[in-house]
């Protein structure tokens, strides 16, 4: 019923979030960056990736007409940005610069709202930008939140475990405690709705830590309280469930866990019709295009895979297939940057799409090591004069350091703010270990609260993790070896 068609490899951290547009597809990962696709072929759009975060981006979302696409981060903001041109249209922070872990835009793009780990909700105005209020809905952070589809109530979800449901005003109508054991960790509502008579009837799917899914009836009767009744408690993954979304005729519920299967549910019989295993680790994203059978479901493995929703024997199968396999680094890649050869770099420029500076950097004999090493300014003396040109060669090479230093790396090898390998670890006062850069930017512009637990700091003494330090250094040491090791063998064979 459900087959893979492409893989998508482009992030160099953990995927967060996937979204679909009626004719684009966006992902957002703990690498500062939001990645676009086309769905004709799920190429990448010319101005992707967006570069506009401080921090990791935990969630993303388009409008519903698709012109509009917006991100939030850890650091405390969201972003609009053009789905045409991928330009910046607003910033909007959160008041009190808390870090943001979710962010939803009503169905009639009317309202934006995100959630925060200081336990509060910003509700802005989208149409002016303006802040409608910033209120505390829970007393943890608040990590799923989204609107009802006549935009006139949300629901927010805790990592305490409690869903509760307000309306445009942030007024209450309903709290459900302890909705999932341990915390939820996203919700979403079906697209339809039931009216009967002065009542309304909306389908809403929640799912937590307890590695359970539900699926509730909110009802809403005139001159009433707002009802939420359990319909169905879906129970076939083995581990944490972390994403789900509806398809956009509520047929189908979809979910990711942390066992790293894909759930496909009846939505209205609640039966499993298919599992998807083709993630090495966690799935943290789940979205259905609102006009195609696609399917995207993002990893912490840093692979979008998109999948075809079909009977399988569609004719254009195999030639969709081959045409969205998206980039993939070149065959050279298992070495090092610094091991590169002339030949390795030109190859690399072709399959980034800079075939009109192979010729510059053959002329001046350009290889790995001079590549690493490749700046503005030298970018310049090699008569690289499109200014357009440059930075995209420099994002690049910027990106490409960046996989091959945090590739595979342990994940407590990476400082928990930006993601990235430590090259001087220390230890805050909550007892995690950061990069000394990042703590420090973060404490300055933080209000000295911690980014794990976002509790106050007692302290803003930093101690250096020498014993991390040597073991990141012994770990890269390794991978050097293995690399060298790898092409030896390699020239040999």
């Amino acid at each position: 019923m459900v087959y893979l068609i492409c893989t998508l490899r482009h992030h160099t951290d953990e995927v967060t979030c996937c979204a679909f547009s009626p004719s684009l597809l966006a992902t957002s990962s703990g690498d500062k960056t939001i990645r676009v696709y086309t769905t004709a072929d799920f190429s990448e759009l010319p101005f992707s990736p967006l570069r506009g975060h401080g921090y990791g981006v935990h969630c993303c979302c388009f409008s519903s007409c698709g012109s509009f696409l917006l991100s939030c981060s850890t650091d405390g903001s969201v972003i609009v940005w053009s789905a045409e041109t991928g330009e910046v249209k607003t910033t909007l922070e959160h008041p009190g610069r808390s870090p943001l872990r979710v962010c939803a835009l009503a169905p009639d793009s009317s309202l934006l709202l995100a959630g925060a780990c200081d336990g509060t909700a910003a509700l802005w105005d989208f149409r002016s930008k303006t802040l409608r209020r910033c209120a505390t809905v829970s007393e943890a952070s608040v990590v799923a939140c989204c609107f009802s589809p006549c935009a006139q109530m949300f629901v927010t979800g805790c990592t305490r475990g409690d869903l509760k449901l307000w309306d445009a005003h942030t007024s209450l109508l309903h709290a459900e405690k302890d909705a999932h054991d341990l915390g939820v960790t996203c919700c979403c509502f079906a697209p339809q709705f039931i009216v009967n008579g002065c009542c309304v009837e909306f389908r809403l799917a929640s799912c937590g830590q307890d590695s359970q899914l539900k699926i509730w009836i909110v009802s809403q009767r005139e001159g009433a309280a707002c009802t939420m009744k359990l319909l169905q408690t879906l129970t076939s993954q083995t581990a944490p469930v972390v994403s789900c979304a509806f398809s956009s005729d509520g047929e189908l519920v979809v979910s990711g866990s942390v066992d790293k299967s894909v759930a496909v549910y009846d939505a209205s019989l609640g039966t499993v019709l298919q599992t998807l295993k083709q993630h090495d680790r966690y799935v943290t994203a789940i979205a259905l295009s609102p006009t195609f059978p696609w399917i995207a479901t993002g990893s912490m493995d840093r692979s979008v895979n998109v999948w075809r929703i079909g009977d399988g024997d569609d004719s254009t199968a195999e030639s969709k297939e081959t045409q969205c396999q998206g980039r993939k680094l070149p065959g050279h890649s298992g070495l090092l940057l610094t091991d590169w050869s002339e030949d390795d770099v030109q190859t690399w420029l072709r399959d980034e799409g800079l075939v009109e500076l192979v010729g510059i950097f053959k002329a001046n004999n350009i290889d790995g090591p001079e590549l690493s090493q490749l700046n503005k300014e030298t970018a310049a003396e090699l008569g690289i004069e499109s200014v357009g040109l440059r930075g995209r060669l420099l994002r690049k090479i910027e990106a490409l350091k960046a996989e091959q230093n945090g590739s595979e790396a342990p994940d407590e090898f990476l400082c928990p703010i930006t993601r990235e390998l430590m090259k001087d670890p220390v230890i805050a006062a909550d007892g995690y270990s950061y990069e000394r850069e990042s703590i420090e930017s973060w404490i300055r512009g933080k209000n000295k609260t911690s980014p794990m637990t976002n509790l106050p700091l007692q302290t803003t003494l930093l101690t250096p993790n020498r014993s991390l330090k040597m073991a990141i250094t012994r770990w890269k040491s390794n991978q050097e070896t293995a690399a060298q090791s790898s092409s030896t063998s390699d020239n040999k064979s």
